[in-house]
């Protein structure tokens, strides 16, 4: 039977930070989620596969991602971090927003989606380097199909990460009476990649070790970065959503379907 594992690190305690009273949105110090709980299941990791069902996928394949689910957790490969901050909006045009401190986001797909934001949250999670290394290492090794799985399993824990970390800036955000949105990644259309060198500057990347190549790409791969809005009343969408939108919906394997 293919069930989830419930795989996490063990080091300490997550931490959850909202606003003192008293103090401005500069005067706290950049907040950072540890040991976000990351519970991952097999269909997740198949569709990171490129598996759109388990009835096409052999016994054997199926046994090797449980047992590599298992060695994860067992050897702590995940160190699920997120670093996020909060900037106040400041002044919109049709290609940016504008924040306090004299900083921007660009992008006309931005104002688009959050023309009533009064924040947006800049958020960086990663699972950390550990797994990749491991996929690597059984690549190097010539066990190729260990390293593939296990790097499909390095980005189901990606896509799980996200919504966990969320989750928890939700609560800080419903406790001031708003709204979080969904999140946008630079790359989608109206928000160009070239923003997540800007992106990285705005949360504290550098306590989560998270950076990029001069190319940018982000370091270590199993990482990422997001927009939300904050606001009295804001839009929230699926990903699958998203994916039906996607101009590669057609042929993507990793395309999430509605329902």
């Amino acid at each position: 039977m293919l069930d989830g594992l419930g795989l996490y690190n063990s080091g300490g305690e997550a931490g959850q930070r909202g606003y003192p009273a008293g103090k401005t949105l500069r005067e706290i110090d950049m907040p950072v989620i540890r040991d976000i709980p990351l519970s991952l299941k097999t269909r997740e990791v198949l569709r990171r596969e490129g598996f759109r069902g388990h009835s096409k996928v052999r016994p054997e394949i199926k046994s090797l991602i449980l047992e590599l689910l298992t060695s994860v957790k067992k050897a702590r490969l995940l160190e699920p971090a997120a670093a996020y901050e909060y900037y106040k909006v400041t002044g919109m045009s049709d290609s940016q927003i504008s924040l306090e401190g004299d900083k921007a986001i660009h992008g006309p797909l931005l104002p688009a989606i959050f023309p009533e934001a009064k924040e947006l949250t800049v958020l960086v999670g990663t699972i950390g380097p550990r797994l990749e290394k491991q996929a690597t290492d059984y690549i190097k090794s010539g066990e190729a199909l260990r390293g593939m799985i296990l790097d499909g399993i390095g980005s189901a824990a990606v896509d799980m990460l996200v919504p966990e970390a969320l989750r928890l800036i939700t609560g800080e955000v419903s406790s001031r009476g708003y709204e979080i949105s969904s999140p946008i990644n630079p790359g989608m259309p109206g928000f160009p990649m070239t923003e997540q060198w800007n992106l990285l500057e705005l949360v504290n990347t550098h306590e989560i070790g998270v950076s990029l190549t001069p190319s940018g790409i982000m370091v270590p791969r199993k990482s990422t970065s997001m927009v939300m809005g904050i606001g009295p009343k804001m839009t929230t969408w699926t990903q699958a959503e998203v994916c039906a939108r996607c101009s590669l919906r057609e042929t993507c394997p990793y395309r999430i379907e509605p329902g």
